[in-house]
């Protein structure tokens, strides 16, 4: 018997699950994708050359199509499917569970597969840095590992994990991002720059794409180490080496409700507590290390406590960096609008972020909500997501949704705006008015940095 599949997805691990297992097991034939979480992926088509049919008898001469998540029922019976694999992240458990009912309401198996079946093997060490959600800090702490090994004479190759947002999947296949002109030669959205234009200013080579096995060949052709910078709360596409797994002061539990974060905390080497500086107390990040170490019944488990630390950083006309008086100027006793990161803000819950944290920390007169501004798309983010109130989240998946923030931008009655995206925002859109980044790095102290240097020890 043939089963039918399809692969529930977000535009990332789906893809990779497909081309390493799915498409290579005999008996099996997947039938199509579904998309959620980001807008507009639905009624794209995954290509046929991407599709291993040179391996597999050209099972997908026409490619596979991906349709939206809310038609999965309906997608069951067309396509007469008899399984539904999960293949997305930063999802709860009563969402997982929500899901299953749905499709085996339908007749349908309903399966996770695990790390071990789609994980590929590199010839090079991996450090895997993944995390229990999505805004925990793992590209800041793959930043801090990166400078750590550069400055032990390691050459090191960052792997991101996908974000294929544009409609040619194949333009995308494997992409290699080593100067800022990439990013518009790649055409990358909102969402990619934030997560690779830190990298590039840091000078570490970075890979990206759809094809992981393709992308992890080209990426140990040059790297002595291969940094998987997660996406999500999602596990690493490689064997890894070494795993180290952030979660959030800020969410204490969610390693244990967000799928698949306990997976990567289960499997982690080492567990980094960050944001622990936005704490009342930092006894309360020690007390919430105890509670995993508990909760995983591991008690010899490395656990270490970090800080995030949130410094501004604002531009003249001609791009020179203005003198910290002149920064505090700008938003001390000011009306302030955030512009805060969006799939912290969206799918990974938080009410704010670095951006939020910085106008309190400079004494904003006025943090200003932005939902009677919002234009377009926008309007209905802040539908969806009601417990966003004071901050805006910088969505742009899209030209019409770039439009559409940028709109919503220009229609907030504020002095000044503070941008808590990883990204320089002026470089995609004209704000219009005094503007002051938010940034921010890993800070350990010697204990912990001892620890982390341990974990490292292997490969270093």
């Amino acid at each position: 018997m043939t089963e039918k599949v399809i692969i529930l997805g977000a535009a990332g691990r789906d893809f990779h699950d497909f081309m390493s297992y799915w498409s290579l097991q005999p008996n099996v034939s997947v039938v199509c994708f579904t998309s959620t979480q980001i807008p507009g992926i639905g009624g794209r088509l995954f290509p046929p050359e991407m599709c291993n049919n040179h391996k597999n008898g050209n099972s997908y001469p026409n490619g596979l199509m991906i349709y939206d998540q809310n038609d999965l029922e309906a997608l069951i019976e067309e396509h007469g499917a008899t399984m539904c694999a999960l293949a997305y992240s930063d999802i709860s458990y009563d969402s997982v569970q929500s899901l299953a009912a749905r499709v085996n309401s339908k007749g349908c198996k309903f399966i996770q597969v695990p790390p071990s079946l789609t994980q590929l093997h590199s010839s090079k060490p991996v450090v895997a840095i993944c995390a229990t959600r999505t805004g925990t800090g793992k590209s800041q702490t793959t930043r801090a590992i990166a400078d750590y090994l550069k400055k032990k004479g390691k050459k090191i190759v960052v792997v991101r994990h996908p974000m294929p947002y544009d409609k040619n999947l194949l333009d995308q296949r494997c992409q290699r991002y080593e100067v800022l002109e990439d990013l518009v030669r790649y055409k990358c959205t909102i969402e990619e720059r934030e997560e690779y234009e830190l990298h590039i200013e840091e000078e570490n080579l970075l890979y990206a794409g759809v094809d992981y096995q393709m992308i992890l060949r080209e990426a140990e052709k040059e790297a002595d180490i291969v940094l998987w910078d997660g996406g999500n709360n999602d596990f690493c596409f490689f064997k890894p080496t070494v795993t180290i797994c952030v979660a959030d002061a800020l969410r204490e539990g969610h390693e244990e409700h967000y799928y698949p974060g306990e997976i990567n905390m289960r499997m982690a080497d080492l567990v980094l507590i960050n944001k622990v500086n936005s704490l009342q107390s930092p006894d309360l990040a020690s007390s919430q290390a105890q509670h995993i170490r508990d909760f995983l019944g591991k008690q010899d488990i490395p656990i270490i406590l970090g800080n995030s630390v949130v410094t501004p950083e604002a531009r003249g006309p001609t791009g020179q960096l203005l003198g910290d008086s002149v920064v505090k100027d700008m938003v001390y006793g000011k009306k302030v609008l955030v512009i805060d990161d969006g799939p912290t803000l969206t799918h990974g819950g938080m009410p704010f972020g670095a951006g939020y944290v910085l106008a309190k920390q400079m004494g904003a007169a006025e943090i200003v909500d932005p939902r009677q501004a919002a234009k377009g798309s926008l309007v209905g983010v802040f539908q969806k997501f009601q417990h966003l109130e004071k901050v805006l989240p910088a969505m742009g998946y899209d030209e019409r949704q770039v439009s559409d923030l940028l709109e919503t931008v220009r229609g907030v009655d504020c002095d000044c705006i503070i941008t808590g995206t990883p990204i320089n925002l002026e470089n995609v859109i004209d704000v219009g008015k005094n503007c002051v980044r938010a940034r921010y790095c890993l800070q350990l102290d010697k204990q912990n940095m001892t620890f982390l240097e341990l974990a490292l020890k292997p490969i270093v």
